[in-house]
């Protein structure tokens, strides 16, 4: 269970010590990953809505409550039954991926190649995370070429860092920049070499999330957007990337952004075409 009194506690930390705590984490999180992966650590995570998360999402403690239930479903009459129709919807699209190769993303915040083969789309349907809705892979480790501009903070441990663009060059990111939190940026992409590496690929698929909340786990879900992980991978997507930091940074989708897959169109400003 999340939810904070104080979203910002570890604003004032050095950036330095921060990510010698995350390496100090670093193997307790991969057991727990690969616990996760091999079926033998059950777990879910949800959020309870304190004042705190509504002032991030700049909502009154009301309204962010009840932004919460409808992200969950939970104001609907049968919401087992919702996320079994979220479920089926996303196995279709899963079952589509399935033995595909190379992804290319573009739209006017991205340009970018990846390649999926011989990974796993996990259908993420609100069995472990509550709300979810999203299907995520993790890329071939040396295949991302390209550029992205983050089109939201990308917000960890108390930092908000904005104006997020990254290149990659044969997986790795060459190139870094921020607005706001640069300094964060850099150090925590000097954490490890896998830090500077994808884990993650990811398509949010949430209808009842539509607005940025400043809370990873509502916004890497959000309609029409993708998001991706710096750092370690789940190892039951086939990821072999290794890093004590997981980092998720969203790119909005829906002002004509385009994936093709195998050269086929796969999604179009936040549609799936398939």
């Amino acid at each position: 269970m999340r939810g904070v009194s104080n979203t910002r506690t570890l604003s004032g930390i050095d950036p330095a010590r921060q990510s010698l705590m995350q390496s100090a984490n670093r193997e307790l999180g991969n057991l727990i990953m690969k616990r996760a992966a091999e079926g033998s650590l059950r777990w879910a995570v949800t959020m309870f809505p304190t004042a705190a998360h509504a002032q991030e999402a700049d909502m009154s403690l009301a309204d962010f409550e009840d932004f919460v239930y409808g992200a969950c479903h939970a104001d609907k009459p049968d919401p087992v039954g919702e996320w079994k129709v979220v479920s089926a919807n996303q196995q279709r699209l899963v079952d589509w991926l399935a033995g595909k190769d190379q992804v290319t993303v573009k739209g006017p915040n991205i340009d970018m190649q990846l390649s999926v083969a011989g990974r796993i789309f996990v259908n993420s349907d609100g069995k472990k995370n509550m709300p979810s809705g999203e299907i995520f892979t993790g890329p071939v480790e040396e295949s991302v070429n390209g550029w992205v501009k983050f089109t939201y903070p990308a917000i960890v441990s108390g930092r908000e860092v904005s104006g997020v663009e990254l290149v990659f060059e044969n997986g790795k990111v060459i190139k870094a920049t921020a607005e706001k939190n640069e300094p964060f940026l850099l150090q925590m992409l000097d954490t490890d070499p896998g830090a500077r590496y994808l884990g993650e690929f990811a398509i949010g698929t949430n209808e009842g999330i539509q607005q940025f909340t400043k809370s990873i786990l509502y916004d890497e879900k959000i309609a029409g957007t993708i998001h991706m992980a710096l750092g370690r991978g789940y190892p039951e997507t086939g990821s072999q990337n290794d890093s004590a930091i997981h980092w998720d940074m969203i790119c909005d989708m829906r002002d004509g952004g385009e994936i093709h897959v195998d050269g086929e169109l796969f999604y179009q400003s936040g549609e799936f075409m398939i």
